[in-house]
């Protein structure tokens, strides 16, 4: 309602707006809001052009999670080792969590993976995401589904028959791997496409140049990938001279 703070579902409907090339007038006419709420919100989280509405009501949602008393914060807070202040910790999981978002990861699945990343062990139970996220167990069943599926998390059973769910050193070289791997059959198709439409046709062209681009691009990040995984196991700190160099 007017006054009130827009919903997720009003962010989409802004969004689509700035899709359509719609003014800020018409988008607040459209949602029944002052067209000064529309431009706040809009140049607020990134202007027209790079507005998203899952990034700006997750915006909202951790500068209203800052302004609230620790009492009543959402997820738990977790006692820290190495002396580490809890509070700088959970603003940092929530700036790696956004930035998960960025790059393309749904919502809950970018908080479960950001959890993982800032525990020592790398290392959650199902329960302990739940409880830590404060969400429920079958959220976290579906973020880890899709994660393990992107080969970013893998599954493991502990002493106690739990299954634990694992951030390790190597899953960023699998997961390289996969994505250059994922271009192979659209290459494929963009190869038979270039007999079906016939050689030297404009079309044909196209498409062989699409396959030639994606095959070096491909070749280029295997290769990369093989020669900088030792870099995933160096701890930092390494004297200069003991560290092997990617590739050598």
């Amino acid at each position: 309602m007017p006054g009130g703070r827009l919903t997720q579902q009003e962010r989409q409907q802004i969004a689509l707006g700035l899709a359509d090339g719609l003014a800020y007038a018409e988008i607040a006419r459209r949602l029944d809001r002052p067209t000064s709420t529309v431009t706040r919100e809009v140049m607020r989280n990134g202007g027209p052009t790079a507005y998203r509405a899952d990034l700006a009501h997750r915006a909202t949602e951790r500068r209203a999670h800052r302004r609230r008393p620790a009492s009543a914060r959402g997820p738990e807070s977790v006692p820290q080792s190495h002396g580490r202040d809890a509070e700088v910790v959970t603003e940092y999981q929530e700036r790696l969590t956004t930035v998960f978002m960025t790059s393309g990861l749904p919502k809950m699945t970018a908080r479960v993976l950001a959890c993982l990343y800032v525990t020592d062990s790398g290392s959650l139970t199902a329960s302990e995401l739940a409880q830590r996220l404060q969400v429920s167990p079958a959220s976290v069943s579906k973020a880890i589904t899709f994660l393990a599926n992107m080969d970013l998390v893998r599954r493991e059973r502990d002493e106690r028959r739990r299954e634990r769910y694992i951030v390790d050193d190597d899953l960023w070289y699998q997961s390289m791997l996969r994505s250059a791997r994922s271009n192979d059959e659209l290459v494929e198709t963009a190869r038979q496409g270039v007999a079906v439409l016939g050689p030297d046709t404009p079309a044909a062209t196209r498409l062989e140049n699409v396959a030639r681009f994606l095959d070096f691009v491909s070749e280029s990040l295997v290769r990369a990938a093989e020669q900088a995984r030792e870099i995933l196991y160096t701890r930092p700190g390494t004297a200069s001279g003991d560290e092997t160099r990617p590739g050598s």
